[in-house]
């Protein structure tokens, strides 16, 4: 769509003419200067002289006519560059009220037992919990990710980012053990408490997955949790894995280790910051709890519609350039043998 972005400048069009039609000099200005100047040599008959020159370029001149075409021409071009003429260009910007979602991940020795099944083989609670996150970061559309990992200590793995990409490409990158073999909770929540409260309020959350008790660390969950609720986050903490015996591969032997869930001091975290606890014990439940918060937490988007400007004023710049141009090169105007010689050339 063209417009331009000060109209108001076409105010100076008709000045020239305005100039022309109330500015002329008094009849008989050029006599009176004659006689009230006596130091200077002049014309005896200087106001007659004039005259006959002014006669003699008459406007029915195909030279002169041009002349003044050239002269509106460039005064034109000049006032349609001051107007500052553009061309907008819709551009659609769609922008997404998303969440931020830090997703805190127990990456702690517990986290290789091996009591899920996928088509029927044994996997670990590692190779689980990273398919079912990373399958619900793609689903995340339009919000901010972040990761931290756990294990003795807490690490965040990735900041705040809209490129969900890139927080799965890390999840899929995660192995056990990589922070050690305790299981810090209040750490890796005292750390997502921190990432996420110079976010905007009501739109702050943590998901907490771990397998175990929390037996490491220099912050207690409970204070943690009431840290997170205090800034407004909310917690959504997830117990993965089988309570009592299950198969775990050491030292090349598949034994049986006995492994707990603190469940009540999960449930107490979620409760204290308005969140919700739940239990993961094998693929489809995990699964179902996934869907779940991605059900709670839906997203609301919206798109506008905003006009980029494209400046066109070096095309009516160039044509007063032009113009000036022309008027250099014939100041009497353009002599009528030029008009001949294009008309028989």
């Amino acid at each position: 769509m063209f417009s331009f972005h000060w109209p108001w400048f076409a105010l100076l069009l008709p000045v020239p003419l305005l100039i022309w039609k109330f500015w002329r000099r008094p009849h008989g200005a050029t006599d009176a200067y004659t006689h009230a100047d006596r130091s200077t040599l002049l014309h005896p008959a200087l106001g007659r002289l004039a005259s006959t020159f002014i006669t003699s370029r008459s406007l029915t001149h195909a030279g002169s006519r041009m002349q003044v075409l050239m002269l509106v021409l460039l005064w034109v071009a000049l006032v349609a560059s001051l107007m500052r003429p553009q061309w907008l260009e819709p551009y659609t910007e769609v922008h997404t009220e998303g969440y931020d979602l830090m997703l805190a991940i127990d990456t702690s020795r517990s986290m290789e037992a091996l009591d899920f099944t996928v088509e029927g083989r044994q996997v670990t609670r590692m190779a689980v919990v990273k398919g079912v996150i990373g399958r619900f970061i793609k689903a995340r559309d339009g919000d901010r990710i972040g990761l931290v990992v756990f294990g003795s200590q807490a690490f965040v793995l990735s900041p705040m980012t809209l490129d969900t990409q890139a927080v799965y490409s890390l999840v899929d990158n995660i192995v056990s053990r990589m922070a050690g073999d305790g299981t810090a909770i209040g750490d890796a929540i005292g750390l997502g408490v921190k990432k996420l409260r110079d976010r905007p309020e009501g739109s702050r959350i943590l998901i907490l997955v771990t397998d175990g008790e929390n037996t490491e660390g220099s912050l207690p969950p409970r204070l943690a949790a009431q840290l997170a609720a205090h800034e407004g986050i909310r917690i959504y903490t997830i117990g993965v894995g089988s309570k009592g015996l299950v198969p775990f591969m050491e030292d090349g032997r598949l034994t049986q280790v006995k492994m707990e869930i603190d469940e009540d001091l999960l449930t107490e975290v979620a409760a204290i910051t308005g969140g919700e606890y739940f239990r993961a014990t094998d693929t489809d439940a995990l699964e179902q709890i996934y869907q779940r918060i991605d059900a709670l937490e839906k997203t609301q988007a919206e798109s506008r519609t905003v006009m980029i400007p494209r400046p066109l004023y070096r095309w009516p710049l160039g044509i007063s350039l032009l113009a000036l141009l022309l008027l250099g090169l014939f100041p009497d105007g353009i002599p009528r043998s030029w008009f001949a010689r294009r008309a028989h050339g």
